[in-house]
């Protein structure tokens, strides 16, 4: 899986949309052969012929050639597509799956793919919406002589993808995650259920807000806006998680009798032992420090920057506003843009241009003028520093000199040197000829 990529064939099964989507698209990328099923044949093809990949709606024709299988079709379909397509596996394929769950998926897979091929059940934590393998967590679960021969292969591939592996067992896997994920997602969707139930309104508790509880919210948020039947089959299909489940409202219970019976002490051991059992005191007060310093970080910047251009990226449509900012509250900002249109945006949805990128996408985007400029300089000055003053004016794109001249026309003593340069604006020229006065140039 190094330079040989494209005489590697990847089936994926269900890799039309979702994380099976955005695999499909990594690999691609990365010069594989990819091809991808889906249940649906004329949007499954249609997705394919954009994403540049093979379809087919065959699961078993699909796979006839492939070298790899990986099965992202959802949680509740899993263990039923294995039983139907792993039997026919070509010998020393390697069979994958990409679901939360890994124990039953796992003897899935050990028990329907044929003997001369290869298992390893995989859990890559991150949704379809990351832009790269960089820093994330990928789990692997490798069956004991069961992926020998493509184990190495699939870590020096996510490892040069920088990716962050974990290597567990299918049964510590769904343990651990029962907490992770299981835990974590009901102990959300109850908090937002609760402050529904409460009769709260979420826009207005903001005001009152300290930064944690902004911060909480946002993942309550985060969590509970995305696919409800997922989260649902995820605490269904995980058995740890009903366990899970069972003591968070055991001991939600037990502490809530602890402060209605006024014990108090009790209360305070208890938490005490909690929070000796996390053992993370200083890294958890560093993180939480720098996740909610991000929370007013952006918002001072633009703040600092009413007045001035500023540059912003959507999170979502990825559209770039270039504009002043003309005024800023907690949520929103308005900027008048290159157009002189106002426009209004959320400060949550936003990323901030560094100077650079707003540069690069107007020297990609915007219309450029181009201007000729001779200027009387001391024949002493060198022509190399003038330049490179020429070109830390801050509207100049490009500049370089196109003549040197101390004919007749010029005083003994002084020469002429003409300048070639491009700015975005052309009222900016005035802002260039007024720097070259002020460092000495007479301009001809």
């Amino acid at each position: 899986m190094t330079c040989e990529n494209n005489n590697i064939n990847i089936t994926i099964i269900g890799g039309s949309r979702g994380l099976g989507k955005w695999i499909a698209n990594e690999l691609h990328k990365d010069n594989f052969n990819v091809k991808i099923t889906s249940r649906n044949r004329s949007s499954g093809e249609k997705i394919a012929h954009k994403m540049g990949v093979k379809y087919d709606d065959d699961n078993i024709e699909a796979i006839a050639d492939a070298n790899i299988i990986i099965f992202s079709v959802p949680i509740e379909y899993m263990v039923d597509t294995i039983k139907e397509v792993a039997p026919y596996a070509p010998k020393d394929s390697l069979l994958m799956d990409v679901t939360s769950v890994k124990t039953e998926p796992a003897e899935a897979l050990s028990k329907y793919a044929p003997e001369d091929t290869y298992i390893l059940p995989c859990h890559p934590m991150f949704g379809p919406r990351i832009p790269s393998l960089d820093g994330q967590v990928v789990i692997l679960t490798p069956i004991e002589d069961r992926c020998r021969l493509w184990y190495d292969k699939i870590v020096y591939y996510l490892k040069n993808k920088d990716a962050n592996l974990v290597i567990s067992t299918p049964q510590e896997h769904d343990k651990i995650m029962s907490v992770v994920q299981g835990l974590t997602h009901f102990s959300y969707i109850s908090i937002a259920s609760t402050i529904r139930r409460l009769g709260i309104s979420v826009k207005k508790s903001r005001e009152f807000a300290s930064p944690v509880y902004s911060l909480m919210l946002d993942m309550i948020s985060r969590i509970v806006s995305q696919n409800p039947y997922l989260y649902y089959s995820i605490q269904k299909s995980n058995k740890q998680t009903a366990i899970s489940r069972k003591t968070l409202i055991e001991e939600s219970n037990r502490l809530a009798k602890l402060i209605d019976d006024d014990m108090e002490e009790e209360f305070v051991y208890d938490m005490s032992e909690s929070a000796k059992h996390l053992d993370e005191f200083e890294e958890a007060l560093g993180r939480s420090d720098k996740a909610i310093s991000v929370l007013t970080h952006d918002f001072n910047y633009i703040k600092e920057s009413i007045g001035c251009e500023i540059g912003f990226e959507h999170q979502y449509s990825k559209k770039i506003h270039i504009g002043v900012v003309e005024s800023v509250n907690a949520t929103t900002v308005t900027l008048r843009d290159l157009k002189n249109n106002r426009i209004t945006l959320k400060i949550s949805n936003i990323n901030i241009l560094t100077e650079n990128e707003i540069y690069e996408w107007k020297k990609n985007n915007l219309p450029i003028h181009e201007y000729d400029v001779s200027i009387i300089f001391p024949d002493t000055c060198s022509e190399d520093i003038l330049l490179s003053m020429f070109s830390q004016i801050k509207p100049v794109i490009d500049v370089n000199i196109k003549d040197v001249y101390n004919g007749k026309q010029i005083d003994d003593g002084f020469m002429s040197i003409t300048f070639h340069y491009s700015v975005f604006n052309s009222e900016e020229r005035e802002v260039v000829e007024e720097y070259l006065r002020g460092i000495g140039g007479k301009i001809r």
